[in-house]
C-alpha cells in the first residue's frame, strides 16, 4: 500500500473527493473514485466517498494499492496537433488534460498513446513507457512538446535540454502585477517539506531560474512571457507563487478559485508558446510556436473586457 497525508488546500474547499485527488495527486478521476470506494480516503478521521466534498484546511489521509506497471496504450486524441514531423522528431501541440507519458494511477490520454494511435513509430532505449520523451508538460499545461523518434535524436535532445541549449518560452496569466514588471527568479526548487505531492522553493532544492516579462496588464492580473533556463517540475507555478503572483486557475499553488470561475477556467492559465532548438540531425536552428487554446483565449477576452 502507498499513502499520503496532507491538509486540503483552501482552493479545493468544496471540491468532490475524486476531482480533488486528481488535482492533488495526479490520479485519474476513475482511479481516485476507486480509491475512495475502497475506503482509502479519510478527512479528519472520517472515511469519505468519492462524491463527498472536501473542506479547506482539513487533514486528508489517502491510502491505495499501486497499480500494475504503466504501459503505452494507443488512444487517439483528436485535439492533439502535429506541428512538425520528420524521420527524427515529432513536435506536438498538447491540449490540457493529456499527460506526456503513462504513469501509475493515470488512466487518461497521453502524448505517447496518441502518437501510437496515429501510427508514429518511436524507436529509443528510454524507459518503455517514456520512449522518446525528452521533456514534459504538466497534465494541465497546454502547448509544445518535442518527442524523439530515433535513438540519435533522443540522445542529442536529452543533452541539449540538460545543457540548457533549448529555448523554452511560456505564456502565463498571474494574479496581480509583478514588481518589477520584468525580472528573474533564481530560487532552488525541491519537494515541499510537508506536502509530498507539491514542490516549493527550498534551500536544498535544485537550481532553478525563471525569467519573466509583463506583456499586458489587466485589472488584478497580468499576462507574462516566461523564459526558462531550467526545467524543474512545476517550476513556473512554484516560482510565481513564491513571488506572490500565483498562476490564475492554479488552486494547488494559491490561485483564487473565484477568479478562475469568473474566467471559466478549470486549469492553470499556462501555455508552452514557443520551442527552439538545434535539429538533432541537420544542426539547423528550428523554432515552433503555438496559439492559445480556446479556454485560455476566452479568459483573456474576459480580462480585457473588464
Amino acid at each position: 500500500m502507498e499513502s499520503r497525508s496532507m491538509p486540503v488546500p483552501d482552493g479545493l474547499d468544496g471540491t468532490r473527493v475524486d476531482a480533488a485527488l486528481a488535482k492533488m495527486l495526479g490520479f485519474s478521476r476513475t482511479f481516485a473514485a476507486d480509491v475512495a470506494d475502497a475506503g482509502g480516503v479519510a478527512q479528519d478521521g472520517r472515511v469519505l466517498s468519492k462524491s463527498d466534498k472536501l473542506r479547506g484546511g482539513a487533514w486528508l489521509d489517502v491510502s491505495w494499492a499501486p497499480r500494475e506497471e504503466a504501459r503505452i496504450v494507443p488512444v487517439a486524441v483528436p485535439d492533439l496537433g502535429i506541428v512538425y514531423d520528420d524521420d527524427d522528431i515529432v513536435v506536438v501541440d498538447k491540449p490540457s488534460g493529456v499527460a506526456a507519458h503513462p504513469s501509475i494511477g493515470w488512466e487518461g490520454p497521453t502524448v505517447l498513446g496518441a502518437l501510437a494511435a496515429g501510427g508514429f513509430r518511436i524507436a529509443t532505449t528510454g524507459a518503455a513507457e517514456r520512449q522518446g520523451v525528452v521533456h514534459r508538460l504538466d497534465v494541465g499545461t497546454s502547448g509544445l512538446m518535442v518527442v524523439a523518434k530515433t535513438e540519435h535524436a533522443y540522445t542529442v535532445l536529452k543533452r541539449a535540454f540538460k545543457e540548457r541549449e533549448v529555448e523554452k518560452i511560456y505564456h502565463t496569466v498571474v494574479q496581480g502585477h509583478p514588481d518589477p514588471l520584468a525580472g528573474t527568479i533564481d530560487a532552488p526548487i525541491g519537494r515541499h517539506h510537508s506536502h509530498s505531492w507539491k514542490f516549493a522553493v527550498t534551500p536544498d532544492g535544485k537550481d532553478s531560474v525563471t525569467h519573466y516579462e509583463t506583456i499586458e496588464a489587466f485589472r488584478g492580473a497580468s499576462l507574462l512571457e516566461i523564459h526558462l533556463e531550467t526545467g524543474r517540475t512545476h517550476q513556473i507555478r512554484v516560482h510565481m507563487a513564491a513571488h506572490r503572483h500565483p498562476c490564475v486557475g492554479d488552486p494547488l499553488y494559491g490561485g483564487d478559485p473565484t477568479l478562475s470561475k469568473r474566467l471559466g477556467l478549470t486549469r492553470q492559465w499556462l501555455h508552452a508558446h514557443e520551442l527552439s532548438f538545434e535539429h538533432p540531425s541537420t544542426g539547423e536552428q528550428v523554432t515552433f510556436t503555438s496559439d492559445y487554446p480556446a479556454d485560455l483565449a476566452h479568459a483573456l477576452e474576459v480580462l480585457r473586457a473588464e
